[in-house]
Protein backbone atom coordinates (compact mmCIF):
# COMPACT_ATOMS: atom_id res chain seq x y z
CA UNK A 1 0.00 0.00 0.00
CA UNK A 2 1.04 3.45 -0.14
CA UNK A 3 3.62 4.98 2.27
CA UNK A 4 4.74 1.45 3.23
CA UNK A 5 8.26 1.05 3.01
CA UNK A 6 10.12 -2.57 2.88
CA UNK A 7 12.76 -2.91 5.40
CA UNK A 8 15.98 -2.72 5.02
CA UNK A 9 15.44 -0.89 1.60
CA UNK A 10 17.97 -1.16 -0.87
CA UNK A 11 19.77 2.32 0.04
CA UNK A 12 20.10 0.89 3.47
CA UNK A 13 21.77 -2.42 2.70
CA UNK A 14 23.95 -0.21 0.03
CA UNK A 15 24.96 1.63 3.10
CA UNK A 16 25.74 -1.85 4.53
CA UNK A 17 28.31 -2.48 1.93
CA UNK A 18 30.04 0.95 1.62
CA UNK A 19 31.61 0.30 5.42
CA UNK A 20 33.49 -2.33 4.53
CA UNK A 21 37.18 -1.67 4.74
CA UNK A 22 39.33 -0.17 1.91
CA UNK A 23 42.77 -1.97 1.52
CA UNK A 24 46.11 -0.33 0.60
CA UNK A 25 45.74 -1.73 -2.99
CA UNK A 26 42.47 -0.12 -3.34
CA UNK A 27 43.46 3.30 -2.48
CA UNK A 28 46.39 3.03 -4.62
CA UNK A 29 43.85 2.24 -7.65
CA UNK A 30 41.73 5.53 -6.50
CA UNK A 31 45.42 7.71 -6.55
CA UNK A 32 45.53 6.72 -10.19
CA UNK A 33 41.84 7.77 -10.52
CA UNK A 34 42.58 11.17 -8.87
CA UNK A 35 45.44 12.02 -10.93
CA UNK A 36 43.66 11.58 -14.18
CA UNK A 37 41.08 13.45 -12.92
CA UNK A 38 43.30 16.18 -11.91
CA UNK A 39 44.77 16.71 -15.46
CA UNK A 40 41.61 16.68 -17.36
CA UNK A 41 40.62 19.17 -14.91
CA UNK A 42 43.46 21.55 -15.03
CA UNK A 43 43.43 21.06 -18.67
CA UNK A 44 40.11 21.70 -18.87
CA UNK A 45 39.97 25.40 -17.19
CA UNK A 46 41.56 26.42 -19.94
CA UNK A 47 38.65 25.82 -22.30
CA UNK A 48 36.16 28.18 -22.97
CA UNK A 49 33.84 26.43 -21.20
CA UNK A 50 35.82 26.16 -18.37
CA UNK A 51 36.41 29.59 -18.20
CA UNK A 52 32.88 30.09 -17.77
CA UNK A 53 32.56 27.64 -14.51
CA UNK A 54 35.73 29.33 -13.01
CA UNK A 55 34.45 32.15 -11.77
CA UNK A 56 32.91 31.54 -8.33
CA UNK A 57 34.85 30.47 -5.00
CA UNK A 58 33.34 28.85 -2.16
CA UNK A 59 33.10 25.38 -1.23
CA UNK A 60 29.57 24.99 -2.90
CA UNK A 61 31.59 26.64 -5.84
CA UNK A 62 34.14 24.94 -5.63
CA UNK A 63 33.07 21.36 -6.04
CA UNK A 64 30.53 23.00 -8.59
CA UNK A 65 33.12 23.76 -10.66
CA UNK A 66 35.56 21.44 -10.56
CA UNK A 67 32.75 18.76 -11.17
CA UNK A 68 32.83 21.09 -14.98
CA UNK A 69 36.19 20.95 -15.07
CA UNK A 70 36.87 17.55 -15.61
CA UNK A 71 34.62 16.29 -17.72
CA UNK A 72 35.55 19.30 -20.65
CA UNK A 73 38.02 17.30 -22.58
CA UNK A 74 36.40 14.27 -23.17
CA UNK A 75 38.82 12.09 -21.13
CA UNK A 76 37.86 11.46 -18.18
CA UNK A 77 37.41 7.88 -16.56
CA UNK A 78 34.18 5.38 -17.72
CA UNK A 79 32.72 2.59 -16.39
CA UNK A 80 31.76 0.28 -19.56
CA UNK A 81 28.75 -1.73 -17.81
CA UNK A 82 27.18 1.13 -16.17
CA UNK A 83 28.03 3.45 -19.28
CA UNK A 84 29.01 6.52 -17.55
CA UNK A 85 32.05 8.89 -16.01
CA UNK A 86 32.87 8.18 -12.45
CA UNK A 87 35.56 10.94 -11.75
CA UNK A 88 34.00 14.28 -12.15
CA UNK A 89 31.37 14.24 -9.95
CA UNK A 90 32.86 12.34 -7.47
CA UNK A 91 35.96 13.40 -6.89
CA UNK A 92 35.20 17.23 -6.62
CA UNK A 93 32.90 16.01 -3.78
CA UNK A 94 35.52 14.67 -1.77
CA UNK A 95 38.09 17.49 -2.74
CA UNK A 96 35.61 20.43 -1.66
CA UNK A 97 35.23 18.72 2.27
CA UNK A 98 38.88 17.56 2.34
CA UNK A 99 40.04 20.68 4.66
CA UNK A 100 42.32 19.00 6.91
CA UNK A 101 41.62 15.07 6.54
CA UNK A 102 43.72 12.77 6.04
CA UNK A 103 45.34 11.17 2.30
CA UNK A 104 43.67 7.54 3.30
CA UNK A 105 39.86 9.52 4.07
CA UNK A 106 40.04 11.14 0.58
CA UNK A 107 41.41 8.31 -1.11
CA UNK A 108 38.64 6.06 1.12
CA UNK A 109 35.68 8.62 0.13
CA UNK A 110 36.38 8.48 -3.79
CA UNK A 111 36.45 4.45 -4.04
CA UNK A 112 32.90 4.59 -2.00
CA UNK A 113 31.62 7.21 -4.47
CA UNK A 114 32.46 4.99 -7.11
CA UNK A 115 31.40 1.95 -5.85
CA UNK A 116 27.88 3.67 -5.32
CA UNK A 117 27.89 5.36 -8.54
CA UNK A 118 28.98 1.99 -10.44
CA UNK A 119 26.28 -0.16 -8.97
CA UNK A 120 23.27 2.35 -9.50
CA UNK A 121 24.41 2.62 -13.22
CA UNK A 122 24.93 -1.00 -13.83
CA UNK A 123 21.41 -1.60 -12.46
CA UNK A 124 19.50 1.42 -14.51
CA UNK A 125 19.06 -0.77 -17.70
CA UNK A 126 19.51 0.57 -21.63
CA UNK A 127 16.34 2.60 -21.78
CA UNK A 128 17.52 4.73 -19.12
CA UNK A 129 20.85 5.73 -20.93
CA UNK A 130 18.96 6.34 -24.42
CA UNK A 131 17.20 9.05 -22.98
CA UNK A 132 19.03 10.41 -19.65
CA UNK A 133 22.66 11.48 -19.42
CA UNK A 134 23.61 8.32 -16.74
CA UNK A 135 26.42 10.09 -15.18
CA UNK A 136 24.21 13.15 -13.85
CA UNK A 137 21.73 10.64 -12.79
CA UNK A 138 23.82 8.05 -11.29
CA UNK A 139 26.45 11.09 -10.15
CA UNK A 140 24.69 12.43 -6.91
CA UNK A 141 24.63 8.84 -5.22
CA UNK A 142 28.20 8.74 -5.50
CA UNK A 143 29.01 12.29 -4.38
CA UNK A 144 26.84 11.97 -1.67
CA UNK A 145 29.16 8.61 -0.25
CA UNK A 146 32.05 10.44 -0.98
CA UNK A 147 31.16 13.59 0.78
CA UNK A 148 29.58 11.92 3.77
CA UNK A 149 32.99 9.69 3.94
CA UNK A 150 34.31 13.17 4.28
CA UNK A 151 32.47 14.09 7.15
CA UNK A 152 33.08 10.94 8.74
CA UNK A 153 29.77 9.55 8.36
CA UNK A 154 28.33 6.66 10.04
CA UNK A 155 26.12 3.99 8.40
CA UNK A 156 22.85 6.11 9.32
CA UNK A 157 23.99 9.27 8.18
CA UNK A 158 25.47 7.84 4.85
CA UNK A 159 22.15 6.26 3.86
CA UNK A 160 20.30 9.55 4.58
CA UNK A 161 22.94 11.15 2.14
CA UNK A 162 22.43 8.96 -0.41
CA UNK A 163 18.38 8.83 -0.12
CA UNK A 164 18.96 13.08 -0.89
CA UNK A 165 21.76 12.84 -3.29
CA UNK A 166 19.31 10.45 -5.48
CA UNK A 167 16.47 12.62 -4.72
CA UNK A 168 18.59 15.81 -7.15
CA UNK A 169 18.78 13.21 -10.29
CA UNK A 170 18.69 14.62 -13.61
CA UNK A 171 20.12 15.60 -16.93
CA UNK A 172 18.80 14.76 -20.21
CA UNK A 173 20.96 13.41 -23.60
CA UNK A 174 18.78 15.95 -25.55
CA UNK A 175 22.05 18.86 -24.35
CA UNK A 176 24.27 16.39 -27.18
CA UNK A 177 21.98 17.52 -29.72
CA UNK A 178 22.40 21.07 -30.20
CA UNK A 179 26.40 21.81 -30.93
CA UNK A 180 26.49 25.17 -28.61
CA UNK A 181 25.09 23.63 -25.52
CA UNK A 182 27.87 22.95 -22.16
CA UNK A 183 25.05 21.50 -20.61
CA UNK A 184 26.76 17.97 -20.21
CA UNK A 185 29.18 20.09 -18.26
CA UNK A 186 26.46 21.71 -16.00
CA UNK A 187 25.25 18.21 -14.99
CA UNK A 188 28.56 16.95 -13.96
CA UNK A 189 28.86 20.30 -11.90
CA UNK A 190 25.17 19.53 -10.45
CA UNK A 191 26.01 16.10 -9.42
CA UNK A 192 29.09 16.89 -7.98
CA UNK A 193 27.37 19.87 -5.79
CA UNK A 194 24.66 17.85 -5.19
CA UNK A 195 25.93 15.44 -3.13
CA UNK A 196 28.13 17.75 -0.81
CA UNK A 197 24.60 19.12 -0.43
CA UNK A 198 22.94 16.06 0.75
CA UNK A 199 25.79 14.65 2.55
CA UNK A 200 26.07 18.06 4.99
CA UNK A 201 21.89 17.97 5.42
CA UNK A 202 22.46 14.17 6.47
CA UNK A 203 24.82 15.16 8.93
CA UNK A 204 22.85 17.67 10.01
CA UNK A 205 19.88 15.34 10.92
CA UNK A 206 17.93 15.39 7.54
CA UNK A 207 16.31 12.54 6.20
CA UNK A 208 15.06 11.46 2.92
CA UNK A 209 12.96 9.05 1.49
CA UNK A 210 15.28 5.57 2.20
CA UNK A 211 13.41 3.79 -0.61
CA UNK A 212 14.31 6.05 -3.15
CA UNK A 213 15.47 3.22 -5.49
CA UNK A 214 12.67 0.84 -5.64
CA UNK A 215 9.98 3.13 -4.19
CA UNK A 216 6.58 2.99 -6.48
CA UNK A 217 7.16 6.92 -7.48
CA UNK A 218 11.28 6.86 -6.89
CA UNK A 219 13.97 6.43 -9.16
CA UNK A 220 13.47 3.51 -10.99
CA UNK A 221 9.78 3.52 -11.55
CA UNK A 222 10.40 7.07 -12.66
CA UNK A 223 13.53 6.28 -15.18
CA UNK A 224 14.57 3.39 -15.79
CA UNK A 225 11.71 0.96 -17.19
CA UNK A 226 14.00 -1.81 -17.75
CA UNK A 227 15.72 -1.70 -14.66
CA UNK A 228 16.29 -3.59 -11.53
CA UNK A 229 16.68 -2.65 -7.97
CA UNK A 230 18.04 -5.07 -6.50
CA UNK A 231 20.68 -5.47 -8.99
CA UNK A 232 22.17 -2.65 -7.11
CA UNK A 233 23.30 -5.08 -4.92
CA UNK A 234 24.43 -7.69 -7.20
CA UNK A 235 27.53 -9.88 -6.52
CA UNK A 236 30.71 -8.42 -8.06
CA UNK A 237 32.76 -10.22 -5.97
CA UNK A 238 35.45 -8.89 -3.14
CA UNK A 239 37.25 -6.33 -4.97
CA UNK A 240 35.77 -2.57 -5.15
CA UNK A 241 34.54 -1.73 -8.44
CA UNK A 242 36.91 1.11 -8.84
CA UNK A 243 38.98 -1.59 -10.09
CA UNK A 244 36.89 -2.05 -13.04
CA UNK A 245 37.11 1.23 -14.26
CA UNK A 246 38.51 2.39 -17.50
CA UNK A 247 40.93 4.65 -18.03
CA UNK A 248 40.61 6.86 -22.07
CA UNK A 249 43.46 8.01 -23.44
CA UNK A 250 42.19 9.97 -26.24
CA UNK A 251 40.51 13.19 -26.28
CA UNK A 252 37.06 12.27 -27.43
CA UNK A 253 34.15 10.24 -26.60
CA UNK A 254 34.81 6.86 -25.42
CA UNK A 255 32.08 5.28 -28.00
CA UNK A 256 34.46 6.74 -30.43
CA UNK A 257 37.64 4.88 -28.88
CA UNK A 258 37.46 1.24 -30.29
CA UNK A 259 37.15 2.74 -33.79
CA UNK A 260 40.18 5.00 -32.85
CA UNK A 261 42.05 2.12 -31.52
CA UNK A 262 41.20 0.15 -34.98
CA UNK A 263 42.49 2.79 -37.11
CA UNK A 264 45.85 3.19 -34.95
CA UNK A 265 46.27 -0.73 -35.77
CA UNK A 266 45.83 0.22 -39.26
CA UNK A 267 48.49 2.94 -39.57
CA UNK A 268 50.92 0.63 -37.72
CA UNK A 269 50.31 -1.54 -41.02
CA UNK A 270 51.10 0.88 -43.28
CA UNK A 271 47.69 2.86 -44.17
CA UNK A 272 47.90 6.35 -43.68
CA UNK A 273 44.48 6.72 -45.39
CA UNK A 274 46.01 8.91 -48.50
CA UNK A 275 45.20 5.93 -50.45
CA UNK A 276 41.75 4.29 -49.82
CA UNK A 277 38.51 5.00 -51.65
CA UNK A 278 36.00 4.27 -48.85
CA UNK A 279 36.56 3.50 -44.97
CA UNK A 280 33.90 1.57 -43.34
CA UNK A 281 33.48 1.73 -39.48
CA UNK A 282 31.82 -1.23 -37.88
CA UNK A 283 30.94 -0.79 -34.08
CA UNK A 284 27.55 -0.85 -31.77
CA UNK A 285 24.59 1.06 -31.64
CA UNK A 286 25.07 3.72 -29.12
CA UNK A 287 28.47 4.47 -30.81
CA UNK A 288 26.38 5.30 -34.03
CA UNK A 289 23.75 7.03 -31.95
CA UNK A 290 25.95 9.38 -30.18
CA UNK A 291 28.79 10.03 -32.75
CA UNK A 292 27.49 9.74 -36.22
CA UNK A 293 28.39 12.46 -37.33
CA UNK A 294 30.07 13.22 -41.01
CA UNK A 295 30.74 17.01 -41.08
CA UNK A 296 31.36 18.45 -37.55
CA UNK A 297 31.66 21.89 -37.10
CA UNK A 298 32.85 22.34 -33.42
CA UNK A 299 35.54 20.72 -31.01
CA UNK A 300 32.99 18.74 -29.02
CA UNK A 301 31.10 18.11 -32.37
CA UNK A 302 34.68 16.77 -33.46
CA UNK A 303 34.50 14.70 -30.37
CA UNK A 304 31.47 12.93 -31.02
CA UNK A 305 32.38 11.91 -34.61
CA UNK A 306 33.60 8.41 -35.98
CA UNK A 307 34.49 10.28 -39.04
CA UNK A 308 36.58 12.96 -37.80
CA UNK A 309 38.28 10.41 -35.14
CA UNK A 310 39.28 7.76 -37.89
CA UNK A 311 40.44 10.31 -40.24
CA UNK A 312 42.89 12.25 -38.01
CA UNK A 313 44.06 9.16 -36.61
CA UNK A 314 44.81 7.75 -40.44
CA UNK A 315 46.55 10.62 -41.04
CA UNK A 316 48.07 11.51 -38.14
CA UNK A 317 48.13 8.39 -36.00
CA UNK A 318 47.52 9.02 -31.89
CA UNK A 319 45.11 11.96 -31.81
CA UNK A 320 45.76 14.88 -29.42
CA UNK A 321 44.13 17.63 -27.71
CA UNK A 322 44.56 20.14 -30.93
CA UNK A 323 43.52 16.61 -33.39
CA UNK A 324 39.79 18.06 -32.29
CA UNK A 325 40.31 21.52 -32.85
CA UNK A 326 38.95 24.21 -35.22
CA UNK A 327 42.23 23.95 -37.40
CA UNK A 328 41.90 20.49 -37.56
CA UNK A 329 38.79 19.92 -38.48
CA UNK A 330 38.94 22.47 -41.10
CA UNK A 331 42.45 20.66 -42.60
CA UNK A 332 41.15 19.99 -46.21
CA UNK A 333 42.91 16.77 -46.08
CA UNK A 334 40.95 15.41 -42.85
CA UNK A 335 37.47 17.16 -44.47
CA UNK A 336 38.37 15.29 -47.61
CA UNK A 337 38.95 11.41 -45.75
CA UNK A 338 35.92 12.34 -43.54
CA UNK A 339 33.71 12.11 -46.32
CA UNK A 340 35.18 8.71 -47.31
CA UNK A 341 33.98 7.21 -44.06
CA UNK A 342 31.24 5.62 -43.49
CA UNK A 343 29.46 3.75 -40.22
CA UNK A 344 27.20 1.43 -38.99
CA UNK A 345 26.22 -0.91 -36.37
CA UNK A 346 27.11 -4.71 -36.92
CA UNK A 347 28.10 -8.13 -35.38
CA UNK A 348 29.67 -8.93 -32.94
CA UNK A 349 30.18 -5.58 -31.50
CA UNK A 350 26.51 -4.86 -31.19
CA UNK A 351 25.99 -8.24 -29.63
CA UNK A 352 28.80 -7.86 -26.85
CA UNK A 353 28.35 -4.33 -26.02
CA UNK A 354 28.29 -3.02 -23.23
CA UNK A 355 30.38 -5.70 -21.86
CA UNK A 356 32.75 -4.86 -24.71
CA UNK A 357 33.89 -1.56 -26.76
CA UNK A 358 34.69 -2.67 -29.84
CA UNK A 359 34.86 -2.32 -33.57
CA UNK A 360 36.57 -2.43 -36.55
CA UNK A 361 37.92 -0.92 -39.82
CA UNK A 362 37.71 -1.99 -43.45
CA UNK A 363 39.80 -0.04 -45.87
CA UNK A 364 39.13 -0.39 -49.18
CA UNK A 365 41.92 0.51 -51.69
CA UNK A 366 41.76 1.70 -55.72
CA UNK A 367 42.58 -2.11 -56.62
CA UNK A 368 39.99 -3.29 -54.61
CA UNK A 369 41.95 -4.97 -52.02
CA UNK A 370 40.07 -4.82 -48.67
CA UNK A 371 42.24 -4.38 -45.47
CA UNK A 372 40.13 -5.16 -42.02
CA UNK A 373 41.70 -4.35 -38.44
CA UNK A 374 39.63 -5.46 -35.01
CA UNK A 375 39.51 -4.23 -31.68
CA UNK A 376 37.47 -6.02 -29.36
CA UNK A 377 38.30 -3.84 -26.60
CA UNK A 378 39.29 -0.30 -26.20
CA UNK A 379 42.60 0.84 -24.64
CA UNK A 380 41.82 1.55 -21.60
CA UNK A 381 39.53 -1.11 -20.58
CA UNK A 382 39.95 -3.70 -18.03
CA UNK A 383 40.76 -6.49 -20.89
CA UNK A 384 43.18 -4.00 -23.06
CA UNK A 385 44.61 -1.82 -20.13
CA UNK A 386 46.45 1.28 -20.82
CA UNK A 387 49.52 1.11 -18.55
CA UNK A 388 49.94 2.99 -14.84
CA UNK A 389 53.07 4.96 -16.83
CA UNK A 390 50.46 5.52 -19.62
CA UNK A 391 48.04 7.23 -17.27
CA UNK A 392 50.66 9.11 -15.62
CA UNK A 393 51.97 10.32 -19.18
CA UNK A 394 48.48 11.01 -19.62
CA UNK A 395 48.12 13.28 -17.07
CA UNK A 396 51.54 15.35 -16.96
CA UNK A 397 50.81 15.89 -20.58
CA UNK A 398 47.25 17.39 -19.70
CA UNK A 399 48.89 19.59 -16.63
CA UNK A 400 51.61 20.79 -18.85
CA UNK A 401 48.34 21.63 -21.34
CA UNK A 402 46.81 23.47 -18.66
CA UNK A 403 49.68 25.47 -17.79
CA UNK A 404 51.85 23.65 -15.34
CA UNK A 405 55.50 23.49 -16.62
CA UNK A 406 56.72 19.98 -16.88
CA UNK A 407 59.04 19.68 -13.43
CA UNK A 408 54.98 21.44 -11.97
CA UNK A 409 53.26 18.61 -13.45
CA UNK A 410 55.61 15.69 -12.28
CA UNK A 411 55.74 17.30 -8.92
CA UNK A 412 51.84 17.26 -8.63
CA UNK A 413 51.51 13.56 -10.02
CA UNK A 414 54.49 12.59 -7.42
CA UNK A 415 52.53 13.40 -4.94
CA UNK A 416 49.48 12.06 -5.99
CA UNK A 417 51.03 8.86 -6.73
CA UNK A 418 53.97 8.65 -3.58
CA UNK A 419 53.51 7.42 -0.81
CA UNK A 420 52.71 10.26 1.34
CA UNK A 421 49.23 10.33 2.10
CA UNK A 422 48.91 13.07 4.14
CA UNK A 423 50.50 15.67 1.81
CA UNK A 424 48.56 14.80 -1.09
CA UNK A 425 45.20 16.74 -0.51
CA UNK A 426 46.77 20.46 0.14
CA UNK A 427 49.08 19.80 -2.98
CA UNK A 428 45.91 19.14 -5.09
CA UNK A 429 44.10 21.49 -3.69
CA UNK A 430 46.60 23.94 -4.01
CA UNK A 431 47.17 22.78 -7.68
CA UNK A 432 43.44 23.12 -8.89
CA UNK A 433 41.65 26.20 -10.38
Amino acid sequence: MSGHIAEPTVLRRLAGMLQRPVAPADRQRARLHLLDWIGCAIAGAREEVGKAFCDQKNVLADVFRWGALGNILEMDDVDKRAILHCGPSIIPAALALAGQASGDRLLDAIVRGYEATIRLGRACGPAHYATWHSTATCGPIGSAAAAATMLGADEDELCRAMSLGVSQAAGFWQTRHEAASAGKQLHTAHAARAGVDAARLAMAGLTGPLSILEGEQGFFAAMCPDGDPQAVLADYGESWLIHQVSFKPWPACRHAHPAIDAALLARAAGHDGTSVERVEVVSYQDAIKFCDRPQPNSVVESKFSLQHAVAITLLKGKPGLMDFSIPAISDPATAALRKKVHVAAGSPYSDDYPARFGAEIRLHGADGEISVYKVPDALGDPENPLSENGILEKAVGLLQAGGLSKSEASDLADAVLGLNAERMPAAVMEALP
